[in-house]
């Protein structure tokens, strides 16, 4: 761990750094906290590049949180289709009624308590929109500190991710907090990248731990990959009058909460030798056998027009399903 003066001159370096050659990003225009909050959303699981044309899409269709507030979850998550993950679009929704009526919080222990904010989207709204003093821990900053300090630490458990907290929030506690914990994602984003490293261009080049004893390669540490598991799902798909029967999920380790069509899962140890089709979430793979019906008992189906189905569910897998029934 590094001396505390050493942070002093870690910040004068980054921010001078950042300052200089930092991307122009349409999220970074000013600091409104609705533009800051949707942009942390979004690009979460999904790169800047991808990111800015869905961001000024949604921003026309919701210009402001009371906007996205008042308008429907079918019309949130239109806007929100392609960007994938959809259940923080669903937060962000919840959220907005809830920012709508109070506005927004400007400490991330309060923001904490709205739908969908974690301690990451929590405190880089309050740091970037309203200048707390705390620092952030993404992707980014966890591959920037472990390499910057040599840190072997198991950032996936929360004594590892305690340790890269403290000394992000000790760097923000040096100066602007917002300018620091920006100046961080974007030395990760753009020099201290996972596999094209440019360290020649890094503000820390000549003080990396990693670099010094050559483990930029092995920091940070890889998490260990969650095990695939094989699940067969048998979807109830019955069709009548161009309307499809959906229930909400409470039976799928996927997509949970959401509208899909109702069926039978199991947890197999291998794959079936008979499928319809077959698709991935997460660590889930998902074998589909499926059981055209022309009635469904369940008395909790509802029945959508195919043709809305994107707006009910924009996952892709229902989608799956429906192109291997005739419709």
């Amino acid at each position: 761990m590094t001396a505390k003066n050493d942070y002093k001159l870690d910040h004068k370096e980054l921010t001078q750094w950042y300052k200089k050659n930092h991307r122009a990003l349409p999220w970074r225009a000013n600091k409104d906290p609705y533009r800051i909050w949707l942009s942390e959303v979004m690009l979460q699981q999904t790169t800047v590049v991808a990111v800015i044309p869905y961001f000024e899409k949604f921003l026309t269709s919701f210009p402001t949180v009371k906007h996205l507030a008042e308008a429907e979850e079918s019309s949130v998550l239109e806007n929100w289709a392609g960007l994938g993950y959809y259940s923080r679009a669903r937060n962000l929704h919840k959220a907005a009624k809830a920012l709508a009526s109070q506005g927004f919080p400007k400490t991330a222990a309060e923001l904490l308590e709205l739908p969908g904010f974690g301690p990451y989207t929590s405190r880089a709204v309050a740091s970037i929109a309203f200048g707390e003093k705390v620092g952030v821990l993404d992707g980014n900053v966890i591959r920037v500190l472990s390499r910057r300090f040599g840190l072997k630490v198991e950032w996936w458990n929360n004594k590892g991710r305690d340790q890269l907290q403290k000394i992000s929030d000790e760097l923000a506690l040096q100066g602007d907090a917002d300018v620091v914990n920006q100046a961080l994602m974007e030395l990760g984003a753009t020099v201290c990248t996972p596999q094209k490293v440019m360290c020649m261009m890094c503000p820390w080049v000549s003080r990396c731990v990693a670099r010094k004893e050559n483990k930029i390669d092995v920091l940070p540490l890889k998490k260990p990959r969650k095990e695939s598991e094989v699940w067969v799902w048998k979807p109830q798909v019955s069709l009548k009058d161009g309307k499809v029967g959906l229930v909400v999920n409470n039976y799928a380790p996927f997509l949970k909460g959401q509208m899909i069509f109702p069926g039978e899962i199991a947890l197999e140890k291998n794959k079936p030798k008979a499928y319809d089709a077959k698709h991935n979430i997460t660590h889930h793979d998902i074998f589909i056998q499926i059981s055209k019906k022309k009635s469904l008992s369940n008395k909790d189906v509802q029945w959508v027009n195919v043709t809305e189905l994107k707006k009910i569910n924009p996952s892709s897998l229902l989608q799956k399903v429906l192109h291997k029934v005739d419709v």
